[in-house]
């Protein structure tokens, strides 16, 4: 696929957006949903990025590990989208969290417009999941900010993730800030439940892995990292399924020549999970 030749936006889609210079993009290591009622370093490291960004966006759009679809790709819709609680075994306090945000049609209309490679679904009923949630409650505790998420087709391979990003681009020139959620280390199975709270710990493979793909992040080496299946013993173990590593693809693809790329919150947690993030901020 070559998307090179990106389409503006119709006049349609930008009435309701405002045109600004290009925002940032996001991909973060969201980890334990418990880092959303944990003042931790990772949790500081977000709302201090809600603090300081400028200028706030005038909606979200989220890419999270944990909405996947089958065969089509799909953004939410609702006027007031719900708080999914998509997890088990975790304190009351958690299941309490109520991220009341409003939606976006504004966004949800650009999303379809600037999207030609696939036909998007909309979807009333989705809500926003805790890879959007245990985020957002920090970057914008207010819940001021329209939320939009965008379904992963899990049917389609890394290639296919890669360059529906390339299609968001546009996006960012309408006050759009596009968050991928997700982790490039995400092993729940060798979990070491027992050192989950230790400050870092992380096995060998996991680190050797988290190592690469920071070095092919800053290096810009794209294709090393969409072909992720290819890279090695480490990469299986650390990518034994790739949900949680296909919304990176999608900040890797909206990536352009002009962005600098940060990393940040670089540690490894529970031996075999990495919260590595990195921010997109384009300089002239």
């Amino acid at each position: 696929m070559n998307l090179d030749d990106q389409q503006p936006l119709p006049l349609s889609a930008e009435a309701d957006l405002p045109v600004t210079a290009p925002m940032p993009v996001l991909f973060l290591g969201h980890g334990s949903p418990m880092n959303a009622i944990r003042d931790t370093v990772f949790s500081r490291a977000w709302h201090k990025i809600g603090e300081n960004l400028q200028p706030k966006p005038s909606a979200i759009l989220c890419i999270s590990a944990h909405w996947l679809t089958q065969g089509l790709s799909a953004v939410t819709s609702a006027e007031r989208p719900e708080t999914i609680h998509d997890f088990g075994g975790f304190p009351q306090a958690l299941f309490d969290v109520q991220y009341s945000v409003s939606g976006s049609k504004a966004l949800v209309n650009a999303v379809k417009h600037c999207v030609n490679m696939v036909s998007i679904a909309e979807d009333a009923e989705r809500g926003i999941d805790h890879g959007a949630w245990s985020v957002l409650v920090h970057l914008y505790p207010e819940a001021d900010v329209p939320v939009v998420q965008l379904s992963i087709d899990y049917s389609q391979p890394a290639e296919f993730h890669y360059q529906l990003g390339r299609q968001l681009r546009a996006l960012r020139r309408l006050g759009v800030l596009i968050i991928a959620s997700g982790n490039l280390v995400h092993n729940l199975m060798k979990v070491a439940w027992d050192r989950l709270n230790e400050p870092v710990f992380g096995y060998e493979w996991a680190l050797e892995a988290d190592a690469k793909m920071k070095n092919w992040l800053l290096e810009k080496r794209h294709q090393q990292l969409i072909e992720w299946d290819r890279q090695g013993e480490a990469f299986k173990l650390a990518i034994p399924t790739p949900d949680h590593y296909y919304p990176m693809l999608y900040a890797l693809g909206i990536q352009e020549d002009q962005d600098e790329l940060t990393l940040f919150n670089e540690a490894a947690v529970g031996g075999s999970l990495t919260m590595t993030s990195f921010r997109l901020d384009y300089r002239l």
